[in-house]
């Protein structure tokens, strides 16, 4: 797409833009849609609505420095996954990145119980994934997912965001079989910038999404 087509106007009008980069995966072998709560679900509901895919999360969480967590120096995921990304020079101690952990992993365990309930996890050994985000800021959530997902051994890992910084698309090219990312503005700064409307997606909203999606495909 072309840059002066940005800002999206919400991330359904980015999620219909990015679904048009996917076509060539609607018959992928087992083609699964896997979004990062919160943002990246309105995001992947339209890719996998698009697809006439089967809709499920994938749960990560963001690592925040201490005092400051939208700034992310790290991520987790389902699996015990850690990566890190500490910027030079603003390592925070181990006690404190301990705390953090700790406290996401509480958020982790919370969210998989709220948005899955008593659904098992879908199976994804020998499937074709596409795992969706709003963005790709440092990219470590997105690092945590492909590298969790991995130990499930699907047949493909395709990474999708609606617009990202080149670096942390470049990056992401080297862990996950495919990227699909249609913008990449230079200077990038935050995904935020990138939308005009941009609110905080609930709880709620992931759960709505994920219930118009039941029974679709095979889980």
């Amino acid at each position: 797409m072309n840059w002066g087509d940005l800002p999206y106007r919400d991330r359904s009008q980015a999620g219909r833009a990015l679904a048009a980069q996917l076509s060539d995966l609607r018959d992928a072998p087992g083609l699964l849609v896997l979004g990062l709560p919160r943002g990246g679900v309105p995001v992947a509901h339209e890719v996998a609505n698009a697809l006439s895919a089967p809709l499920d999360v994938f749960i990560v969480r963001k690592l925040g420095y201490p005092g400051h967590p939208e700034f992310a120096m790290g991520a987790i995921a389902s699996g015990g996954v850690r990566v890190m990304k500490v910027l030079p020079g603003m390592r925070p101690s181990d006690q404190a990145i301990e705390e953090v952990v700790a406290d996401e992993m509480e958020e982790l365990r919370r969210r998989e119980v709220l948005y899955r309930g008593r659904r098992p996890a879908p199976a994804l050994r020998g499937r074709s994934v596409i795992v969706v985000d709003d963005g790709l800021a440092t990219g470590a959530t997105m690092e945590a997912a492909v590298q969790a997902l991995r130990r499930h051994e699907p047949r493909l890992i395709c990474v999708a965001v609606p617009v990202g910084a080149r670096d942390s698309c470049e990056t992401l090219a080297t862990l996950a079989d495919k990227v699909v990312c249609p913008a990449q503005p230079e200077p990038f700064r935050a995904v935020s910038l990138w939308y005009r409307d941009f609110p905080q997606t609930s709880d709620e909203e992931v759960r709505q999404l994920l219930a118009e999606h039941e029974g679709v495909g095979a889980h």
